[in-house]
């Protein structure tokens, strides 16, 4: 039987750079943000010669943040003696659609879903943009708006409330595309618009067993086939930034150096999440 592997849980701003996770990941699993830290987690690892999994947390919008742990897991590995792998991401676009549709099913009908996340980079906050659309056009909730917490969030959560009462809300429920949840804006409360509140999106149990399932798949993919995750977590974000927009008239004629011209935005080359997959998940947590 194989020993266990270290298990590092590297965090961006959807975990509040691990702040949202430390208190429910399994007893042995490290939670630490994304450089240094990381850097100096891993390693301590490949000095003792252990294996390492490292499972990047995002919920499907910071491919950044794998490309990142990648890169960082390649310059470790360079110098070290262990066996250091990268895990495919927590979740994907795909998932957090299905996440966020699981948990507006609990929210009652009359209420307006205002789906909140930390602020990142235009893109990523034009994801959410998406995912929300895709939330309101499967689900049974009329208005269903997005707000934007941490500095710089546009619209940010009182001015999001605010719209959802123009449209006609009476109550608003803020429904998490994140690990940590949203606080409710003292200004809000002044209005005397009810908001409630839903989450975790993933439940402490839920996380812990699809935590452990990415650690299995990255520890079967390098027995089966070798592969330690790294080479396809550096083109996690080629299709993620400023660098696959094109102005009116052109179209996709530069090339790639990667093998797979506009892979999906995360996961591997033979990892395709499938919408049984993510159904998969939603059953596990509802």
């Amino acid at each position: 039987m194989a020993e266990p592997a270290a298990v590092i849980a590297v965090c961006g701003h959807e975990a509040a750079h691990g702040r949202a996770l430390a208190p429910v990941v399994d007893c042995g699993v490290s939670v630490v943000p994304n450089g240094r830290e990381l850097f100096r987690s891993i390693s301590a690892h490949e000095r003792r010669g252990e294996e390492v999994v490292v499972v990047p947390m995002t919920l499907g919008r910071d491919p950044e943040l794998v490309a990142d742990t990648a890169r960082t897991l390649r310059a470790v590995a360079a110098a070290g003696r262990g066996t250091t792998l990268l895990a495919d991401p927590f979740g994907t676009a795909q998932h957090l659609v299905g996440w966020l549709r699981a948990a507006a099913g609990r929210v009652p009908e009359g209420s307006a879903l205002l789906v909140t996340a930390p602020s990142g980079d235009p893109f990523e906050d034009a994801e959410l943009y998406r995912i929300a659309a895709l939330v309101r056009r499967h689900g049974r909730h009329p208005i269903v708006e997005v707000a934007f917490s941490g500095s710089g969030g546009d619209p940010d959560l009182a001015e999001g409330i605010r719209r959802c009462r123009l449209l006609g809300a009476r109550r608003v429920t803020l429904l998490p595309a994140a690990f940590a949840l949203p606080e409710v804006p003292g200004p809000v409360r002044a209005e005397r618009l009810p908001v409630d509140r839903v989450g975790p999106l993933v439940s402490a149990p839920a996380l812990r067993r699809v935590l452990a399932e990415r650690v299995t798949d990255a520890r079967r993919r390098l027995r089966e086939h070798g592969d330690d995750g790294i080479g396809a977590g550096l083109t996690a974000a080629d299709n993620h930034g400023h660098s696959h927009v094109h102005p009116p008239g052109e179209g996709h004629s530069h090339t790639h150096e990667h093998l797979q011209e506009h892979r999906p935005a995360t996961g591997h080359p033979h990892h395709h999440p499938s919408a049984d997959g993510a159904d998969r998940v939603i059953r596990s947590i509802a």
